[in-house]
């Protein structure tokens, strides 16, 4: 929906934000932001699917697409989550390829870089993420040869976690959008449906709260959504944690369901400081086994790009 009066010479476009696995886009994604809207864990495979962030300048807007690190993977929801990169770098306007300091240029940088940016032949920008880890001698040489493997429009390093270089990345972004209308209100800064958001967050606290007993085998469904009756700011949420074995049940829950409420105690105060309300949460435990191949689940789940 275009945006009436708007200033003279104003840019808005889609900025697909890619990479492997765990370089910190979506934690770029929320500092830019100023708020939550990708989940964050140090588990590679956090995000699943295609994020959209709306960034609202004076003179811009700049359309962010989170997509979900490129990987390789056989199951239905790991070919799903490389078609959402792929789909996000097809609509897009700009590429804005990040990569971790602290590996340099790696194999799978290099494949992506081979499969996608030369493929579509988009302006493209290089991130150098994580930089406050690093000695900055080290970044000369790393600028110098990732300078040489493209023609990379501008290459900014930063720190997402720091906010380090942030005020500078989305000035370079603008550089290279097109001028158009806003593309959304300045009130909306997202496309993702409240379930899906609910569902996000409570996958993040699984993911923290479990570490590396429970890799990437947990999807989260929102059956339900309701308003107190006489209270519109209190909410109750009925959620399931998916898992593909009985044992994985058990880890979940915890000896005397233990983890399960420490992921729901995790979630609900998030979910409160997020949406402003109160905040009842029911978590349930099923076993699906192969739920990553259950197209029918998947679709459920809000998962895109299934055929």
């Amino acid at each position: 929906m275009l945006v009436e009066n708007y200033p003279e010479n104003f840019k808005a476009g889609f900025v697909a934000l890619v990479g492997r696995p765990n370089v910190g886009k979506s934690t770029l994604l929320n500092n830019i932001l100023g708020t939550k809207l990708s989940i964050t864990s140090p588990k590679p495979q956090t995000t699943r699917m295609r994020i959209l962030g709306v960034k609202h300048d004076k003179d811009a807007q700049i359309i962010f697409l989170d997509t979900p690190g490129v990987q390789k993977g056989k199951d239905i929801l790991t070919k799903t989550v490389v078609e959402s990169a792929v789909s996000s770098m097809e609509e897009a306007d700009l590429i804005a390829m990040v990569i971790d300091a602290t590996t340099g240029w790696t194999k799978e940088d290099e494949k992506i870089l081979e499969n996608y940016l030369k493929k579509y032949n988009k302006p493209a920008i290089l991130i150098i993420n994580k930089v406050d880890k690093v000695n900055k001698e080290s970044l000369l040489p790393l600028i110098d040869e990732v300078s040489k493997k493209f023609d990379f429009k501008e290459i900014v390093p930063t720190s997402a976690t720091k906010g380090t270089n942030l005020d500078r990345l989305v000035e370079v972004l603008k550089k290279y959008l097109p001028e158009s209308p806003p593309l959304f209100p300045e009130d909306q800064i997202t496309d993702l449906p409240l379930k899906f958001y609910i569902a996000e967050i409570i996958r993040e606290k699984a993911f923290n709260v479990l570490r590396d007993e429970l890799p990437y085998s947990v999807a989260v469904e929102v059956e339900s959504i309701r308003e107190g009756d006489r209270n519109k700011n209190l909410l109750f949420i009925d959620a399931v944690i998916y898992v593909e074995k009985e044992n994985h049940k058990k880890i979940v829950i915890g000896r005397k369901g233990q983890t399960l409420k420490k992921i729901g105690k995790m979630a609900r105060e998030e979910l409160e400081a997020l949406l402003g309300k109160k905040i009842y949460l029911n978590l349930w435990v099923k076993v699906k086994e192969r739920w990553k191949e259950d197209i029918r689940l998947l679709k459920m789940l809000g998962y895109q790009y299934i055929s």
